[in-house]
């Protein structure tokens, strides 16, 4: 299906259930705001999609140090008959002396798999099917002037793996789980967690995982966010992320691109190998009323080891989109985000707040 169609229909229903949502702007402050959407959208991972989300931006203290949480609890239904119920939250607790966040996850998800590596051929590919469970919680201290340091734990299940294919066999590609302990240190001074517009992130994570195989996972992600503009109403937005696996993880766990937090234009997976390194850039601006516009781009590598630097295939993507204001006491936006990549690689993606 060209993901043009789908993309252009969920534009025009989701605004159009915000419009009638949030005709009017409200001023009153409460501490646990709800908003319940009616989903519709295009992925490269799961095609069409319909679902509801609901998120909830909870201000308890009303103080001028805590930041706002929040958090989301969203079920999709995709035409790929995939079943996805999904939870995640970010909160602060008062004066932010602590902080924690997680995500819960349910999916019976049929997929793609085109094996490791950067330079992966499109007939490499086979669908198969997995039930997947994944827990990650963190929690951390606060040390000074924004600063976090704290441990976390993850697991991942994916049973009732299989696939059928006359052309590819991977020995890799069936059930498995991992459990991890992380060290955490973490640094941010953004103004607004979904939708950033001043401050800087950086979070470095160390997972040591086990189970079905022992290995170690690094995490870099760091990011900065300028704002200028006589109404401060246009942001640039730098990130860079890196992750490296030390020895062989389990086939869903090697670093990878795709899908709307992490390059966008990529189809989730299509390439993964031990390591990533990608460097996004993005410009949004506020147009007028609650209407803005961003574009953004970038380039990822994929690579085995820093060996193999000098004969990495880079993976470039670029994309727009329209920014729909539903929230204005804490600036968050529904986001519409249309993205290419390389290969005839494309997605269209419906969230709330930023891809970062």
């Amino acid at each position: 299906m060209n993901p043009i169609k789908p993309a252009v229909l969920s534009i025009f229903l989701c605004v159009f259930i915000v419009l009638n949502l949030f005709s009017q702007d409200s001023i009153n402050v409460k501490k646990v705001r709800v908003l319940p959407v009616p989903t519709f959208g295009y992925s490269p991972e799961t095609k069409t999609y319909v679902g509801v989300v609901s998120l909830f931006t909870i201000d308890l203290y009303q103080d001028s140090v805590t930041r706002s949480s929040n958090s989301k609890v969203e079920f999709n239904y995709t035409w790929n008959k995939q079943i996805i119920l999904e939870t995640e939250w970010n909160y602060f607790f008062k004066d932010e002396a602590w902080f924690t966040q997680g995500l819960l996850h349910y999916s019976k998800y049929p997929d793609l798999y085109y094996g490791i590596g950067d330079n992966t051929p499109n007939f490499a590919e086979v669908n198969f099917e997995s039930a997947r469970i994944k827990a990650d919680i963190d929690l951390l201290k606060n040390i000074k002037n924004k600063w976090f340091a704290g441990i976390g734990f993850n697991y991942f299940n994916f049973a009732n793996v299989s696939y059928s294919s006359a052309k590819m066999v991977y020995p890799e590609l069936k059930d498995a789980s991992s459990l991890g302990f992380k060290m955490i240190l973490l640094k941010d001074s953004r103004n607004n967690i979904l939708t950033p517009t001043k401050g800087a992130y950086l979070k470095f994570v160390n997972s040591f995982k086990f189970i079905d195989a022992f290995y170690d996972q690094i995490t870099l992600d760091v990011r900065q966010y300028y704002s200028f503009g006589k109404k401060q109403n246009q942001t640039i937005a730098g990130r860079f992320y890196q992750s490296s696996v030390l020895n062989t993880p389990p086939f869903y766990d090697y670093s990878l691109i795709g899908g709307d937090k992490l390059v966008r234009g990529y189809y989730f997976g299509r390439y993964r190998d031990k390591n990533l390194s990608t460097l996004q850039l993005e410009y949004r601006v506020n147009l007028f009323w609650k209407i803005g516009l961003a574009t953004f781009g970038g380039v990822s590598a994929i690579y085995p080891g820093l060996s193999s630097m000098g004969k990495i295939n880079t993976k470039p993507n670029l994309g727009c989109g329209l920014r729909f204001l539903v929230d204005k006491k804490e600036n968050t936006s529904l986001r519409f985000d249309y993205a290419v990549g390389s290969n005839d690689q494309s997605g269209f993606y419906v969230s709330f707040g930023e891809s970062f």
